[in-house]
């Protein structure tokens, strides 16, 4: 059965915890915690802000350049939207544990990695995102995170959303797009062979499908038809987390 391209979501289930999360979609799922603002070693520590630390755990064995590359990535994004200068010579630590992906979810305990490090990014930017969400972090903005692959016939090209693993081995180009809760372009992170023209639509692909917006294109199908939406799902995730967590006072 393929793996469901609808997102979930878990807030706050890790109790000794600042914050955390747990988010699936499209076959990966990640779980993260979020603790700080922690003391920091002085040799570390920034006079001026905190210190962000992100570590990302693979499925199974031991982590390598693959996670030390998305580490990098997720660190850059995050000290952008986290109001690091409110905790000066503090640290501030994102632990992300992948649980499972496509790649190793039919291998039983025999692990085979993706040939490429971006299917996997968004789920990994989505959760970090709920996470400093849940511990109530003071942050500038939130984002959301779409996966695209740009494929081709030999006559016309088409955009998949959030493809499967075998549509992201099989792509010309694969794209990772973040977009801020202000419609602005945070994370572009590409592999393959695309054109500027390809650019520009896999661009207004992913903001329609990270923003809710729509963008009607004479030279590219999306195959996911419906709505972009990760926003509102971020949203109401949150709604039903507060709505629960009042549910007392009724």
């Amino acid at each position: 059965m393929a793996p469901s391209a609808e997102p979930t979501a878990i807030l706050s289930h890790l109790h000794r915890a600042d914050g955390s999360a747990t988010f699936s979609q499209n076959g990966y799922a990640v779980i993260g915690a979020v603790n700080g603002p922690l003391e920091v070693q002085r040799r570390d520590e920034l006079p001026e802000e905190a210190v962000v630390d992100v570590i990302v755990r693979p499925a199974a064995g031991v982590g390598g350049t693959r996670e030390r590359h998305l580490e990098s990535i997720l660190q850059s994004t995050l000290r952008q939207i986290i109001l690091i200068q409110n905790f000066p010579r503090t640290l501030i630590q994102v632990s992300l544990q992948i649980m499972s992906t496509p790649e190793n979810e039919n291998a039983g305990s025999k692990l085979v990695q993706a040939a490429s490090n971006l299917p996997i990014l968004p789920a990994l930017l989505q959760t970090s995102i709920l996470a400093l969400l849940s511990a109530s972090m003071p942050l500038s903005l939130t984002l959301t995170s779409v996966l695209l692959a740009l494929t081709s016939d030999g006559t016309a090209k088409r955009i998949i959303r959030n493809p499967t693993l075998i549509q992201s081995q099989s792509a010309d180009s694969l794209h990772v797009l973040a977009f801020t809760s202000q419609g602005d372009l945070l994370v572009a992170e590409s592999e393959g062979s695309f054109t500027i023209g390809d650019w520009d639509e896999i661009y207004e692909a992913g903001k329609a499908a990270c923003c809710h917006e729509t963008k009607q294109s004479d030279d590219h199908e999306m195959m996911d038809k419906k709505e972009g939406g990760t926003q509102l799902f971020v949203k109401s995730t949150l709604q039903a987390k507060v709505a629960a967590d009042l549910h007392w006072k009724e």
